[in-house]
């Protein structure tokens, strides 16, 4: 007798991304047109809502709505942040038996890759029938194996816009302006913001990242000449930032269920380095800090073409092979090609390999303490893709007759 057609599930997990919804889509689209699959299923909130049995059927929305979808923000199947405990993996796996779900697609950072590895772990100790495909996604770009993740290309983007129009208002008023953004144990996305420079005195004038030590007393001197150069300074700095010991500087005491310890939000960070530096340099100073936070990571309107492009093949990649019955449960990394114009294949890659880990830039992607490499620029611009270009007038000085 031929084998009953079994069900996909999909769920989303972890910070969300201005495309995350592509590579759901990506997943749905390639799902319904494999001959194998009975249904394609959405778990609202990830695990949790396998958990809670909070399910809609994916295969059931028009085609129009999911292209609408696609090209909106945020997780559209919500999220979560959840490490399952041995038990509530057990739950899962009985819940998956009982829908009859042999493929399950998580799209997520490395968290979520960790929860794929526990679940699929336990499924293959039980012999139970289920592919489990990390989908990945962050911002982060802090996943290991892959080229750069998607999600980064587009909160890139706009970390670069940001900066760009913060840099207009330094010229305006002058002063010290310092953006906090996220990134706990690499910069990748604080780095991005040097794709803001076109001139010589352009900011952000100085940028640190989680891969260098950072001292107070370094960061008051280089802010000092900076200061004395221009007559303003705009800064660039990651939250996750750290003295030689090891002790975040802008750390706070809770922590989520994978142990991250939390950092953005706050502004807490921010508010100690204007302190320090108004200590230093002077309680006169004009001084203030913006804590970018949450609008990094799904800010309307502001799309790499290629990360929209990367992100709905990484999904249907992933469904092809999965579903193609040519791999077992794996994770999705994004090659670049050796080549002039920017070119991108896609290949699988085991998920202990992704699971927990963060990749860190790399000492050529860095100027010193304070600055990042033209080496990173030029890895990093194809992927963000053209920004305007600022104009300054030519300040010719009148001379009264």
């Amino acid at each position: 007798m031929p084998q009953s057609r079994g069900q996909v599930l999909i769920g989303q997990a972890g910070g969300p991304t201005a495309v995350i919804n592509q590579s759901l889509v990506g997943v749905i689209e390639t799902a319904l047109e494999h001959r194998s699959v009975g249904g394609v299923l959405g778990s609202l909130h990830g695990i949790q809502g396998l958990l809670k049995g909070d399910l809609i059927d994916l295969s059931r929305e028009r085609r129009k709505t999911l292209e609408a979808v696609a090209r909106t923000p945020g997780s559209a199947l919500r999220s979560v942040r959840k490490k399952p405990t041995e038990e509530e993996c057990t739950q899962i796996l009985a819940a998956l038996r009982r829908l009859d779900v042999r493929w399950f697609f998580y799209i997520g950072g490395n968290d979520s890759a960790e929860t794929a590895l526990l679940l699929s772990k336990m499924a293959a100790d039980a012999r139970q029938d289920l592919v489990v495909m990390h989908v990945p996604k962050t911002i982060d770009n802090d996943l290991m194996v892959t080229d750069h993740c998607p999600g980064y290309p587009s909160a890139a983007r706009f970390v670069a816009l940001a900066h760009l129009g913060d840099d207009m208002d330094s010229r305006s008023l002058l002063g010290v302006k310092v953006n906090v953004l996220m990134g706990r144990h690499a910069g990748w996305l604080t780095a991005s913001s040097a794709l803001a420079r076109v001139h010589d005195d352009d900011g952000p004038h100085l940028i640190y990242c989680p891969e260098n030590d950072f001292s107070m007393d370094g960061f008051c001197a280089d802010v000092d000449a900076v200061m004395k150069r221009l007559g303003r300074c705009v800064v660039a700095v990651s939250e996750g930032i750290h003295d030689s010991k090891g002790n975040l500087i802008g750390a706070s005491g809770e922590r989520d269920s994978h142990g991250n310890q939390q950092l953005s939000g706050s502004g807490h960070l921010g508010d100690l380095l204007v302190a320090a530096l108004k200590a230093k340099l002077g309680s006169k100073l004009r001084a203030r800090a913006d804590t970018l936070g949450y609008l990094q990571r799904s800010f309307a309107g502001v799309v790499s073409e290629i990360d929209v492009k990367e992100a709905r093949k990484v999904g249907r990649f992933a469904a092809e092979k999965a579903l193609g019955g040519s791999t077992g449960s794996a994770s999705v990394s994004i090659v670049r090609k050796p080549r002039k114009r920017y070119r991108a294949d896609f290949r699988l890659t085991e998920l202990e390999r992704v699971a927990k880990e963060q990749r860190r830039m790399e000492p050529a992607h860095f100027k010193g303490g304070n600055d990042v490499s033209s080496e990173f620029i030029e890895w990093l611009r194809p992927l963000v893709g053209k920004l305007p270009r600022m104009a300054h007038l030519a300040e010719v000085r009148y001379e009264a007759p």
